[in-house]
Order: C-alpha cells, then structure tokens, then sequence
C-alpha cells in the first residue's frame, strides 16, 4: 500500500516536472494522498458489498440444504426475489426513510429514488447505497427460513416489499441515520451496533418470529401430545457450503461497516472470524451433551451465532472478548432451538434464534465488552435499543403478517404443503429425475 501511495505521489511530481512546473508542494502531496484515501475507500466499501451480496447464496444454499427436496425451487425463488424486490425499494423509498434529513431522529426525509446522487455530485452516495441496499437484502432473507415450506410465493413477495421499504429502514435511521444525512435517537443516546446485530440480524430475526407464529407450524411437526418432531433437511453438505459462504461473506459485512480503507479493518477481521469459530466449537460441545452426538446442524448454526454475535462489537471488543462472545452464542443458539420447539414455533433452519436471540445477546455484549469501559448507563443504552427492536421488529411483522393473511393469503394449502411448493407454486422441481426416481 504505501510502495503504490509513494509511487503515485512521484507519479504526480514527474508529471509536474515534465510540464514545467515547479516541483510539487507539501500541500499538493497531502492532496494526492487524500486522493488515493478517497479511492482506496471506494474500492474496499465496493468489494465489501460485494462479499455481503454474496452472503445472499449463502443464504440459499443453507435454507435449502436444512429444508426437503421438494421446497428447493420455491427456497431459490425466495432469496432471489429477496434482493431483487429489495433493491428496488430501497431505492425507491427505504433508502430515504434510513438515511435523508431527519430533524426529529425518527424518519428520514429526502433522498428518494436515489435523488440525492447528481451526474456532476459526489458520487460516494452510490458505493454507500450499494453497500446499504445489500444489508437491507440481508435483513429480508432471514425470514425466508424460518418460514419455509407451507407459505405462499405471493405473500411472501408482499413481505419482502414491506421489511425492505419500511420496516427495516425505519429503525435503521434511529441507530444508523447520521451515516449519512440523517440523525437517530437510538444513536443519540449513545448506542452501540458497528455492523448490525440488531439493526439487520434481530430486525430479520424477530419478523422471522412473527411469520413463523401466524404462518403456524409445518404439518406433522409437532405430534398430538406437543412433542417437537424431527423434519431433518434433505442436502446437509449444501448447508455446510452456505455456511462457508456466509463466513466469507462477513469478512465484508463486519469491516466493509468502516466504509473506510484503513488499518482499524484488521482488528475486526481477527474478531469476527474468532467469534464465528468459538461460536461453532461452543454449539458442537453443547449439543454433544445434549443429545448424545455431535450434531452437524446445531455446529453449523453455532458458526452463525458466532458471526451475528460479534457483529455489534466488532469494531470496539478485543479478541479475547470476541471469544467470550462467540462462545456463549454457541451455547445460546442451541438452547434457543430447543426452546422455540418446547412452545411449538416451528422454524426449519433457526434463523430467529440464530439472528434474533444471538443478535440481541451480541447487541447487550457490544456493551459489556466495550474496550473503552463499561458503565450501567452504556448498559442501559443497549437494553433500550434490544427492547426497540423487539417491540418495532415483532410488532410490525405480526400486524403484517395477519394483514397478509387475511388479504392475499400466507398459507398455501394442506394439499400443496404435502405436495411440496416447488411444484404448486412454481410449476417445476429442483431434482427432477432424483425426485420421479424415488416415487417410483
């Protein structure tokens, strides 16, 4: 980095000599170096949206491989639409509401439809839309798995419209507004979430819950006596791929949030990948004393937990406080999954115990752990921050949800559940030959 900052720094002098002029001053280096810090940000926020795009076939792959072969096709169609149907309302309207002037520190103001970008403008709004318009994407794909297999494509769609053009945006100009044009509350208080363990992962996480609860459980999941039953997914190894990519990815979604090319991204590097690993190791140890075997599913979602734990604190724990945290998100992760089947909500993958209970408790831990000290006033800025997520996040998705229910529909029928929604809601499946084969 600094052999490319000199020579470009000499590249400028040349270009000065070979014009005549006289050799370049302090002050027109400290420009080139501005400039090269200016491009350099541009690259690393670009290539960090990037990597959390990717996060979305991670995504994919693990919601499909935890689910059965015949909702494949409707799983793929979901996370495609996702990001699609996200990214263009958040361009239209979500992007305004999370981050244009705000003078109450509730709601932005301006910048829809992108206005605030101008072809003679500071471009910077695109690379920060861009990187925006991904993590919004993120927020919308967590609900996909916890309602998997029994809701309607249509109703989903409607979903996806909503959490990406309000429901997400809105609390994200409380914590996050000031990014950018705006102002929040939440933030002016005091309140602390890097990269989004409850801006992003507990608002998914508890819509999630709301869907799972009005959606209901999936047929034959719970026997006549309340008695959780295993519905295991039909492609573990895929699973495990989307695992690994959404590690991979959050290497962009934790220190892409500095939208800054600087040495502060090596610090959340280390923290973020220690957390996941913990985070693992701690849901494999876990599970193994629970249920007798090292449980490939629970490990791999002890990996999430790990990623959604560290992700408030990224920028502000040590890594030997990232292990801590990875650590108990492990152990959470897996008591949270059997305790959603103890009540009888049904959510094939864990997503609102990997993102919701796991982003609350990074939420809380990005405060305990706080490198610069901890007081009961941090403490109590970060609880009234979870408990606003909550009541935004489960409030708005329940009413949604039932609105839904009531209009357009969320539940496809017993008949087209059995059947598999790949077929009935998509008129094709993802296996065909496998699949024609094994009813043979």
């Amino acid at each position: 980095m600094k052999k490319a900052l000199y020579t470009l720094i000499f590249g400028i002098a040349a270009s000065h000599a070979l014009a005549g002029d006289s050799a370049p001053t302090i002050a027109s280096n400290a420009d080139a170096i501005a400039l090269v810090q200016t491009h350099a940000n541009y690259v690393w926020t670009l290539v960090a949206a990037a990597l959390v795009f990717f996060m979305q076939a991670g995504f994919a792959m693990v919601e499909t491989g935890f689910t059965r072969a015949k909702n494949a096709v409707n799983i793929m169609m979901k996370n495609l639409m996702d990001f699609s149907m996200g990214s263009f309302f958040f361009w239209a309207i979500g992007f305004g509401l999370m981050f244009g002037v705000s003078s109450t520190g509730w709601i932005g103001t301006s910048g829809f439809f992108l206005s605030d970008w101008t072809p003679d403008g500071d471009p910077w709004v695109l690379a920060f839309w861009m990187f925006q318009v991904v993590f919004a994407a993120t927020a919308a794909t967590i609900v996909s798995g916890a309602m998997a297999e029994r809701t309607k494509f249509v109703g989903y769609l409607a979903y996806s419209a909503i959490l990406s053009a309000f429901i997400y945006p809105i609390f994200g100009s409380w914590a996050w507004g000031s990014l950018f044009n705006g102002s929040g509350w939440l933030e002016g208080l005091g309140f602390i979430d890097f990269a989004g363990s409850t801006v992003v992962h507990s608002i998914g996480g508890w819509v999630a819950l709301a869907g799972a609860i009005v959606v209901g459980p999936r047929l034959g999941k719970f026997s006549k006596d309340g008695k959780a039953r295993a519905i295991p997914g039909h492609n573990l190894p895929l699973a495990a791929l989307g695992v690994f990519i959404l590690w991979l990815g959050w290497f962009g979604f934790n220190p892409g949030s500095t939208t800054t090319a600087d040495t502060s991204i090596a610090m959340i590097f280390v923290n973020t990948n220690l957390s996941a690993a913990m985070g693992a190791i701690a849901a494999m140890c876990t599970a193994w004393i629970m249920f007798g075997k090292p449980d490939i599913g629970m490990s791999l979602n002890g990996a999430l937990a790990g990623l959604v734990g560290i992700t408030a604190g990224c920028a502000n724990v040590s890594p030997t406080s990232s292990i801590i945290i990875g650590l108990i998100s492990g152990i959470l992760v897996v008591l949270s999954v059997v305790f959603f089947d103890k009540i009888k909500i049904d959510d094939p993958v864990g997503a609102v115990s990997v993102h919701g209970v796991c982003g609350a408790w990074g939420t809380l831990a990005a405060g305990l752990f706080n490198m610069g000290g901890t007081t009961a006033g941090i403490i109590g800025v970060q609880l009234v921050g979870i408990l606003a997520c909550f009541a935004w996040a489960f409030g708005c998705g329940f009413i949604m949800f039932k609105i839904i229910s009531m209009t357009i529909g969320l539940r496809v029928s017993p008949e087209e559940e059995m059947e598999g929604l790949d077929y009935g809601e998509h008129g094709g499946t993802a296996y065909p030959d496998f699949q024609k084969a094994s009813h043979m």
